[in-house]
């Protein structure tokens, strides 16, 4: 199977566009009139499908605004955007062979990532919590209380990196279950399947809200990490990312980006009208105020 996947990535990459090999993304969004944007689907608040399976979220409309901005600022009014589905999986080799040219979803700027893609200025500071039922027997914020049992994360991604690193250093003895998306992690731990899903709060917030009984389940307020998110561009573009930074900029300074938050996480939101209930942090507030691509997480403590 390695082989194969070795194989389809070659092949893949051998197939990619010009502007992927060394041209810019902004001579492609000129030659097609379209740019792409990725994004999860089931990553409540900040990328998911509405009632008519329509991308919407936090992350997507920042996204579908930064568009916006690039219309005027690259004049292409007739710029057309189209959504392309990703997984954590999928997302960054989907950047790095031309199919999508954002990606807008809940991705944490990490410094090894940064030999694959680059990352816009942050538009939102997690933390790596939690999340188990009432009744578990567990306590969220002390994973010794989880010796010997099961936890999921989402495959693939930074949290499942995370709690596997942590286990292995404290020897808990723990079994980290792989789940395809936050939707998947959740319900494992609402089967009883595991006994807690690592997610960033965001996530959790929104997993727990979207549940038949959120009264049910207990978020961790104690975090194992914290994980700045930016949109995902293509690395060695510095023409488009400088369009893409100044356009995310432009709409931290308009409040844009403050405006869509509010929209997503402390008011209801479709298609269920949960309410997160979650304000903006003074970490996030902070990191609006500076605006960095950094991925250290030191810089936004």
């Amino acid at each position: 199977m390695k082989a194969i996947a070795a194989i389809l990535t070659v092949a893949s990459l051998a197939c990619a566009p010009a502007w992927a090999d060394g041209g810019s993304r902004i001579d492609k969004l000129r030659q097609t009139g379209v740019i792409t944007l990725g994004h999860p689907e089931t990553s409540v608040p900040f990328a998911y499908l509405d009632g008519q399976q329509k991308p919407i979220g936090y992350s997507v409309e920042i996204c579908e605004q930064v568009a916006n901005e690039l219309k005027r600022t690259l004049n292409l009014p007739a710029l057309t955007v189209r959504y392309n589905p990703t997984t954590s999986a999928t997302r960054l080799p989907l950047i790095g062979n031309g199919t999508i040219d954002l990606e807008c979803g809940n991705t944490t700027n990490k410094t090894d990532r940064h030999k694959f893609v680059s990352f816009a200025p942050t538009t939102f500071v997690a933390q790596v919590v939690l999340v188990a039922r009432k009744d578990g027997g567990v306590d969220v914020n002390d994973l010794n209380s989880f010796r010997g049992k099961t936890v999921t994360a989402q495959a693939g991604g930074q949290t499942f990196k995370l709690i596997s690193q942590l286990n292995a250093a404290h020897k808990y003895g723990i079994t980290v279950l792989p789940a395809k998306d936050t939707a998947e992690a959740f319900l494992m731990v609402e089967s009883g399947r595991a006994s807690a899903s690592v997610n960033d709060d965001g996530l959790a917030y929104g997993a727990v809200a979207s549940a038949r009984r959120p009264d049910d389940f207990v978020v961790g307020t104690k975090g194992l990490e914290v994980a700045p998110y930016g949109i995902v561009q293509p690395k060695d573009d510095p023409a488009f990312k400088k369009a893409v930074d100044d356009a995310v900029r432009e709409l931290i300074r308009n409040g844009t980006v403050a405006r869509i938050y509010d929209k997503y996480f402390t008011s209801p939101i479709p298609p269920k009208q949960i309410n997160l209930r979650y304000p903006m942090s003074d970490v996030l507030k902070r990191a609006l105020a500076n605006p960095s691509d950094s991925g250290e997480p030191a810089d936004y403590l």
